[in-house]
């Protein structure tokens, strides 16, 4: 694989903000080279790539897909990574956290490979998480539903399984090739970081829309600009000048180095991919006191895709509800000067923000394979 890592960034303390990667090739020939002489990219070889993906956890939040599309995501994870489904689907009327699994057992016993199979509101999952994240519980003592509790969980999961990055992928993508891309970029950006705080993060190369017959293929999507525009108003307030440097507001697709995703304060719901990039600045920005030490770097890589992104248009309420709750977590933070929120008013309050796991007692990984593991005896 060939990828460009382009040196113009923006920085805010020890935060660097890079501008968007591209690839070149998803599939080269020869000995990967050496990122330190290679500054502008990297060409890492399918051995390095391998080797990568066996230090890699990917997590597939899910809610109420097609068995289809799930089946698709599955397929295009590359052997070696680590595979955690965290699962929102209704059980009633029709138990579709139960299709899922059919999906799930079909896979593995096809692949040989192991997935850990969770759904969000199980008892025995709730124990294991309560003893080291009990904000995550609600009052009934089950683990609150939402995207970005999915991905916190994910990552706890991952640091448990001993790996070295977690990586996210979306559940609703039609196309098995975009997200096998996904996952190489999530491989190639660890293996060649210059930090041990590196998050990748994935900017659509386009994301179609069926218009008047034909396809339209458009940057972004309608909640993406919207996020953008403010985070980038939000740093550009730092700055003293005008950037648009961030293309990845809600980056669905995204992968984490686990010394960075333990410092993360996750936020829930719908704010989640805001909240990291609010949460750095918040903590390695230089801008507020810092929690605890601030490493040297901490380094936000965007690449863009050559796949464009198919999935499900869950229609405007869903996107606006995204949209809101996106923006409310920028515009709540304490680093987010008053006119910049006042300028993206909402009607929604920002979703909660979890403690970092970092300091945390480690999750017991075997209590959660009891109930969810496919593939391999608990």
């Amino acid at each position: 694989m060939r990828i460009t890592f382009p040196p113009a960034h923006e920085r805010l303390g020890a935060v660097r903000i890079y501008e968007a990667g591209r690839i070149i090739e998803l599939d080269s020939a020869g000995d990967s080279c050496d990122a330190d002489a290679q500054p502008d990219h990297a060409f890492l070889s399918s051995e390095v790539l391998e080797m990568a993906h066996r230090d890699l956890t990917i997590v597939v939040p899910i809610k109420n897909e097609r068995r289809s599309t799930l089946r698709g995501v599955l397929s295009g994870i590359p052997g070696g990574c680590k595979v955690v489904i965290i699962s929102a689907s209704e059980h009633a009327p029709i138990d579709r956290f139960q299709l899922e699994r059919e999906v799930v057992d079909d896979f593995v016993a096809a692949t040989g490979r192991p997935v850990l199979h969770l759904h969000q509101r199980d008892a025995v999952v709730a124990s294991a998480f309560e003893a080291s994240m009990p904000e995550l519980c609600d009052e009934r003592g089950l683990i609150r539903q939402g995207k970005g509790e999915a991905m916190l969980m994910g990552a706890m999961i991952a640091s448990g399984l001993g790996s070295r990055a977690v990586g996210y992928v979306d559940a609703d993508n039609y196309v098995p090739g975009a997200v096998n891309e996904y996952v190489r970029i999530f491989s190639a950006t660890i293996a060649s970081a210059r930090s041990d705080s590196t998050m990748g993060r994935i900017s659509w190369q386009s994301k179609p829309k069926v218009q008047d017959g034909g396809l339209v293929f458009n940057r972004w999507g309608r909640s993406t600009t919207v996020s953008n525009r403010v985070l980038n108003e939000l740093l550009s307030h730092y700055l003293g000048e005008g950037t648009r440097i961030i293309t990845t507001g809600n980056a669905g697709e995204q992968v984490i180095s686990m010394a960075l995703a333990a410092r993360l304060r996750f936020s829930g719901s719908f704010g989640a991919e805001t909240g990291q990039l609010v949460d750095m600045m918040e903590q390695f920005g230089g801008i507020i006191q810092p929690i605890g030490d601030v490493p040297d770097r901490v380094d936000v890589i965007q690449t863009e895709t050559i796949n464009p992104h198919f999935h499900e248009d869950k229609g405007e309420a869903h996107v606006s509800g995204m949209r809101e709750l996106s923006i409310a977590t920028i515009t709540a933070s304490p680093i987010c000067p008053r006119h910049v929120a006042e300028a993206f008013p909402t009607s929604v309050a920002a979703p909660v923000r979890y403690p970092a796991f970092a300091d945390r007692p480690a999750l017991d990984v075997e209590h959660i394979q009891k109930v969810g593991v496919t593939g391999l005896d608990p």
